[in-house]
């Protein structure tokens, strides 16, 4: 147990290094390791049913299949019926951006290799890049490389890209520019990756790249500047100031004291592919949506007690309105707290039990 004196000057120096980041005791620093494996190592040591809910759902497919096509009608309709730019922004906003938002969603699921399974990564990729293509900006496979460090560095200063940086911290910190962060959202959630801590472009980003350009391309010959301008907007509606975007402020902005993440229990979770179920899933990564509420369901002393929200339209105005709350409100440590060595078991016996839902 550190001294008064050690603890202080801890904290001292811990405060430096966030650029003022949080103001937090130094309780809330002083942990040995990051929650969701001490959680992970105790449910599966009482339930170890759990491993049988591990796998992958290969389902998604038809759902996101479904989302893409929708948007592909609706881009016919806009053609058709040429509406005026401002019933095309109302329709961007309402249908188009919770569309593009679910099936961003769907990337992050895929990402995870949960649609066909950590030996079929290309197919995994693939369908993550036909989610990307109604998005009209190419995200998939970068965001991919970007996630597997938020889970393997989850609270790292640097590493952790989903944590805003320093000057968001210190900029944003009023309801009027905070809300001006959330409008700019996409455009600073898109670029903090390559500015906190870049990695090479792979082949498949290239791919990736080539695979919306084209669709895009497609778009504008066969339907027209409009449909093209409908998928654009609606992509950034809802990266921004949409209450589908509100799970990105749900997940692990400090809410509730030095809870670092929060789950989101609410109807919008049917379009989300259940990312709501935000402690749940980095409890247990290698769980795919369909299947995150029966971890609840099984192990309900684990979950239940802990706070969690019930309405993003309420986190996005907890989130402007109240002073504790912004880019500021994040954990953030220097260290590497996720110690994947006390799961690496887990993921072998996983391995041996892979299987689509269908035969389970």
């Amino acid at each position: 147990m550190n001294s008064p004196a050690e603890n202080l000057r801890w904290s001292f120096f811990n405060a430096l290094k966030l650029s003022m980041k949080l103001e937090l005791d130094a309780d809330t620093w002083e942990y040995n390791e990051e929650p969701h494996v001490t959680r992970r190592r105790e449910i599966l040591a009482k339930y170890p049913q759990i491993k049988k809910l591990m796998g992958y759902d290969p389902r998604i497919a038809l759902v996101v299949s479904a989302e893409v096509l929708i948007q592909l009608l609706i881009c016919q309709v806009i053609s058709q019926a040429n509406p005026s730019w401002g019933w095309l922004v109302l329709l961007a906003y309402v249908v188009g951006a919770t569309l593009n938002h679910s099936l961003a969603s769907a990337i992050h699921e895929i990402g995870h290799n949960l649609a066909f399974g950590h030996k079929r990564p290309w197919a995994n990729r693939l369908l993550s890049i036909w989610c990307n293509l109604p998005i009209a900006i190419p995200l998939a496979i970068s965001y991919k490389k970007y996630h597997t460090d938020h889970h393997r560095w989850l609270g790292h200063d640097q590493n952790d890209v989903d944590i805003p940086t320093g000057l968001e911290a210190r900029l944003f910190r009023h309801p009027a520019t905070k809300l001006l962060w959330l409008c700019a959202h996409p455009f600073i959630h898109a670029l903090r990756p390559f500015v906190k801590s870049p990695k090479p472009t792979t082949p498949w980003e290239v791919f990736n790249f080539a695979c919306c350009l084209a669709f895009d391309l497609a778009v504008y010959k066969f339907f027209g500047v409009k449909p093209l301008c409908y998928l654009v907007i609606g992509s950034l509606f809802g990266f921004g100031i949409h209450p589908m975007a509100g799970h990105f402020i749900s997940e692990h902005y400090l809410f509730s004291g030095g809870q670092a993440t929060h789950s989101y229990y609410g109807p919008m979770n049917a379009l989300l592919f259940n990312v709501g179920y935000h402690i749940e899933h980095h409890d247990f990564p290698y769980i795919p949506y369909s299947r995150l509420p029966e971890v609840r369901r099984i192990a309900p002393e684990f979950y239940d007690p802990l706070p969690h929200h019930s309405s993003l339209l309420r986190v996005l105005w907890d989130f402007i309105t109240k002073d504790q709350l912004g880019p500021h409100a994040r954990g953030v440590t220097n260290e590497n707290k996720s110690n994947p060595e006390l799961y690496k078991e887990v993921r072998k016996d996983m391995a041996l039990r892979i299987r689509p839902l269908a035969t389970q």
